[in-house]
């Protein structure tokens, strides 16, 4: 503990001893720190941290003429005290470890929350420096020493609700065993999250535990939930920006009550668990806003695992240049997409942003003067401006049977979920060659591969030559913070690895990474898409035979005119939109031509 603190007893820091000291830092002028005493006098301030009342005055920085936040009052303070500020990010938090630290009573007594435990210390956040009563009691119980750091009293507040709400959940739930999930009845297909209102600390269910995962996962803007059971505690993960973080453990008999909620509000077989299921799940945030998932169950060695994919609400309406297109390839991609019959192929992995690519077209083509269906396995996202047909194999409907049945719904576009067989090809060729538009997307690594995944799957080559309008492949790669990118130079060999074996101008600079509040340090938020697509010209046509080489194939289409992924990454970079790092990351590798 440093000098200043040392001179202190134990007691609250004050709104006077707070103004006092931003009157001697001149973030506040002597008139207005008077006026706030003033107020103050015999008004109830004594539920609020003295920070709080005066980020409420929404005073401006004398000097750049920002706010007064919160979170810079906070961080003055840590400075001040010669203390260590953390802005608390929970995705860093063991959750589980913490917790076990104090009781909720006695955090919240003092108002303090552990956020890290190791062998020898236990580190606690708090935005009462002075009021240490706490430290001697809990250090003779647990033996270690305590970090005490300066944190956002209102994060601290939050947080300590939150964390002991979810341990409390989990720890009734593991008490009460597996019938915490069998007593949930008549459970709507819609579930509303935050009815209860705000989560209550001494709340013991299992419903909690959802309810607290979803909208966790929502204000952490993750993209994918997983729920993996283990022998003894089960981890419970979100991705975000297409990187996996830790987020909490969870006794294994709790995990599968939740996974089981999950399923029924799925409308899943809660009884099955050998097989594969998938289910669609939608909630309501508290703001009110509509959220669709995709449930997918998996069985392992230690029971069901369960992904469940959050779907933006806001894809729909977004166009192809927030998507990442550009100028180059939304002409392009118009260009296909505005032909009467054909089809286009769209490729690349799973989570590489193809099923935002293939809503946002549809939902641009859906016009009242067209019929627009799909076939898709599982619907992903339910959009009434088109018709969608969910494959059900239990029934024989597959996707060519799918085909098939639309083909008698008078369609005009059709989307094929996923191109697995030659049956499913053939019956797509068939239906493009008799005047429909078919959008579909296909596994390859890039898109000239497209040609010879089709025919390693059966499909003839002069079929091929006649039906297929185009192809595109994709990935997605995070895009740098706003808010803290920075410039910086770039080496000639990092850019000659990232455009070879072709050539393009290095810009003078690019951004880089650095990390602030906004990105959880990472130094990146949100991501954007990297195209290559290539038009079916007649040169490329005549190079599709039985002895088709794909080389060859490949050389004919970047001369009509397609840039490769990392060509497309490159100008991002170059846009200071990503990272040369990003790029190699996700795009394939080059191939020698």
């Amino acid at each position: 503990m440093n000098a200043v603190l040392d001179k202190q007893d134990n007691r609250k820091l004050g709104l006077h001893e707070i103004l006092t000291w931003m009157e001697q830092d001149q973030l506040v002028d002597a008139e207005n720190a008077h006026m706030l005493r003033t107020i103050a006098i015999g008004v109830d301030y004594d539920k609020q941290h003295p920070l709080q009342i005066v980020a409420q005055r929404n005073w401006k920085h004398p000097e750049h003429a920002k706010p007064l936040s919160l979170e810079f009052l906070t961080e003055w303070l840590a400075q001040r005290l010669e203390m260590p500020y953390v802005r608390i990010d929970p995705l860093k938090i063991e959750v589980t470890q913490v917790t076990d630290v104090m009781s909720y009573a006695y955090a919240a007594r003092y108002n303090v929350l552990p956020i890290r435990v190791d062998a020898t210390s236990i580190t606690v956040a708090t935005a009462q420096p002075f009021d240490r009563e706490w430290i001697d009691e809990l250090s003779r119980i647990h033996r270690k020493e305590f970090d005490i750091v300066i944190s956002n009293p209102d994060d601290i507040n939050h947080y300590l609700i939150e964390f002991y709400t979810v341990s409390k959940s989990v720890s009734g739930a593991q008490i009460s065993g597996q019938p915490a999930a069998a007593n949930i009845q008549n459970l709507e297909q819609l579930m509303e999250l935050g009815r209860s209102g705000k989560l209550d600390a001494n709340d013991q269910h299992v419903v909690n535990i959802v309810d607290w995962l979803l909208q966790y996962a929502f204000d952490q803007r993750a993209s994918d939930i997983h729920l993996e059971p283990r022998r003894d505690m089960s981890n419970v993960r979100f991705r975000i920006d297409g990187v996996m973080h830790d987020v909490y453990e969870i006794p294994t008999n709790v995990m599968a009550a939740v996974s089981s909620r999950i399923k029924i509000i799925g409308r899943m077989d809660v009884a099955e668990k050998r097989r594969p299921q998938d289910g669609r799940l939608k909630t309501r945030t508290p703001e009110g806003q509509e959220v669709e998932l995709r449930l997918s169950t998996m069985p392992t060695a230690f029971g069901e695992k369960l992904v469940m994919r959050i779907f933006d609400p806001e894809v729909l309406v977004r166009n192809y240049r927030e998507l990442g297109f550009s100028e180059q390839d939304d002409v392009m991609w118009q260009s296909m997409i505005s032909q009467p019959n054909g089809i286009i192929l769209v490729t690349g992995p799973t989570g590489s942003g193809k099923t935002t690519t293939l809503y946002s077209t549809l939902k641009q083509l859906a016009s009242p003067e067209v019929n627009v269906c799909t076939v898709e396995d599982p619907i992903e996202l339910v959009e009434p401006s088109f018709n969608q047909m969910q494959v059900q194999r239990n029934i024989d409907l597959d996707f060519s049977s799918g085909v098939r049945t639309l083909m008698r719904q008078d369609p005009d576009i059709i989307m094929i979920g996923e191109i697995r067989d030659r049956e499913t090809a053939e019956i797509a060729i068939q239906a493009a060659l008799t005047g429909h538009l078919v959008l579909s997307t296909l596994h390859t690594n890039d898109a000239p591969s497209a040609i010879t995944r089709m025919m390693d799957i059966g499909v003839p080559p002069y079929l091929l030559q006649s039906s297929i309008l185009g192809v595109m492949a994709q990935r997605l790669v995070r895009t740098l913070c706003p808010h803290c990118k920075q410039p910086a130079e770039m080496s000639d060999e990092a850019w000659d690895a990232l455009v070879k074996p072709w050539k393009a101008k290095k810009p003078d600079h690019m951004m880089e990474p650095v990390g602030c509040l906004e990105c959880r340090n990472t130094g990146y938020m949100g991501r954007i898409g990297i195209y290559e697509m290539f038009t079916f010209t007649d040169k490329v046509k005549s190079l599709i035979n039985d002895s088709s080489d794909i080389s060859e194939i490949r050389q004919q289409v970047i001369k009509d005119g397609l840039k490769p992924l990392r060509l497309s990454g490159a100008s991002k970079v170059a846009n200071g939109l990503t990272t040369v790092e990003e790029v190699l990351r996700v795009a394939p590798p080059p191939i020698s031509l």
